[in-house]
């Protein structure tokens, strides 16, 4: 009768570890109850002082045309994330958050603080600018960070790398930015009313077309610039204090600087606006895309380089960290699991992958000595998932792995054995350049 190969044994751990049970402000569900009453009420105030701004009918007007880009900017993070998915809790608390907390700070403070601007220099007008320019960038980039900044203190586990801080950054200028859109469009839609504004030539498509068409994604380039900060800040070690709390910093100054020059290009004479759309944010734009994808193509490397220290160890297959470091490869497992045994098995082999990931991570952190004090605890809770998942997992990744590997001509074909069991090329991992991801 065939035996189950044996457990492998774990690294070693620290000794004596006493458990200390938390006082009861520490509990997790008082700290959930106080998180979504917060958000609760906050989204409560935010849609009364819009609604009472916009009217009833612009309010819903606005909610409509609001919401069009809101579903593609969060595909697209979420694409950026499949490498190392986090959890849905953490964006549904970043949306919220932009949405209700960020919004409503936001919306409260610049309005008061142009007031008292107005008439301390009796000139509405250069204290309209002044808070376009000056107060708006400071306060709604500093109320966006608060929640880049809640996720790196409390859900430390899942905020790893750059990506994640553009991730959440990101999904939090979204909400932010729908809330305002709510508010403009609004807004515009009750001057149409009153004015009689019809057609291309009404406030209301000059304002979708500003905002919603041509810079559906200027709240979230602006905030990205504070996740990019904090991301770096994740890849420090503990010890480096400063290299922790300046890049945060430092990316959030940007974000500022980047919104204030933004809100100021309408002042820049009759084309400024374009301009500065053209010349500067697009580039801007394309710049922070690029190294996104480059560093999720490198998170990818990190997955191949390795796992394959686990596969030594016993507790990964020898394919495994070809078909997990390959997003192809992983999208083929995830469709053979469904296909042979259902949703289920699709969603086991979804999160063995992203525990494979967090473990690669994990490891990679570790030996560049920036892992921090429960790298073993950590580590052992990764392990012990991989092997209880391993029955449904394996077989997926191992067909994904015969699938995914590249075909050699036969007279350059790599001179290996086969592996025990896998039926497909036992040569070096290097040989399979270029991975496809």
């Amino acid at each position: 009768m065939a035996t189950s190969p044996p457990f492998p044994t774990y690294p070693p751990g620290p000794e004596g570890l006493v458990l200390r049970h938390p006082h009861w402000w520490q509990r997790t569900w008082v700290r959930y109850g106080a998180l979504i009453t917060l958000l609760a009420l906050s989204g409560l105030v935010i849609l009364a002082l819009v609604r009472r701004q916009t009217g009833t009918e612009g309010f819903l007007v606005g909610i409509a045309l609001a919401m069009l880009p809101v579903p593609w900017l969060i595909a697209a993070f979420r694409w950026l994330d499949r490498v190392a998915p986090g959890p849905w809790r953490n964006l549904v608390f970043a949306f919220a958050w932009g949405a209700c907390a960020a919004a409503l700070i936001a919306i409260v403070a610049n309005s008061f603080a142009t007031k008292w601007i107005a008439t301390a220099t009796a000139d509405p007008a250069s204290a309209n600018t002044l808070g376009a320019t000056v107060i708006a960038p400071v306060v709604e980039e500093s109320a966006k960070a608060a929640a880049v900044l809640l996720v790196f203190l409390f859900r430390r586990r899942d905020f790893t790398g750059i990506v994640d801080g553009v991730v959440i950054a990101g999904i939090t200028a979204t909400g932010f930015a729908f809330t305002e859109n709510i508010l403009y469009l609004g807004t515009a839609f009750g001057t149409d009313q009153l004015t009689g504004g019809r057609g291309i030539a009404s406030v209301t498509a000059a304002t979708f077309f500003v905002r919603i068409v041509m810079s559906p994604f200027a709240h979230p380039l602006f905030t990205t610039l504070t996740g990019l900060g904090f991301g770096t800040a994740a890849l420090s070690a503990e010890r480096q204090r400063l290299r922790r709390a300046l890049p945060p910093v430092c990316g959030l100054l940007l974000a500022m600087s980047m919104h204030a020059f933004w809100n100021g290009s309408s002042t820049f004479g009759e084309f400024g606006f374009f301009a500065v759309y053209g010349a500067f944010m697009m580039p801007a734009f394309g710049l922070l895309t690029w190294l996104a994808i480059w560093t999720r193509q490198r998170e990818l490397r990190t997955v191949r380089e390795e796992l394959p220290a686990y596969v030594l160890a016993g507790w990964l297959g020898p394919a495994e960290p070809f078909a997990l470091g390959s997003m192809a490869a992983r999208r083929t497992a995830r469709d053979y699991a469904r296909h042979h045994h259902g949703r289920p098995a699709a969603r086991a082999v979804a999160q063995y992958e992203a525990c494979a990931t967090s473990l690669a991570f994990l490891r990679h952190r570790g030996r560049q000595g920036k892992a921090g004090a429960d790298f073993v605890v950590r580590e052992r809770e990764l392990l012990d998932q991989l092997w209880k998942g391993r029955d449904a997992a394996r077989p997926a990744l191992e067909y994904a792995a015969r699938v995914a590997a590249p075909v050699w001509p036969v007279q350059q074909a790599p001179v290996a054995t086969a592996w025990p069991g896998y039926g497909y090329p036992a040569a070096p991992y290097s040989a399979y350049n270029p991975y496809r991801s």
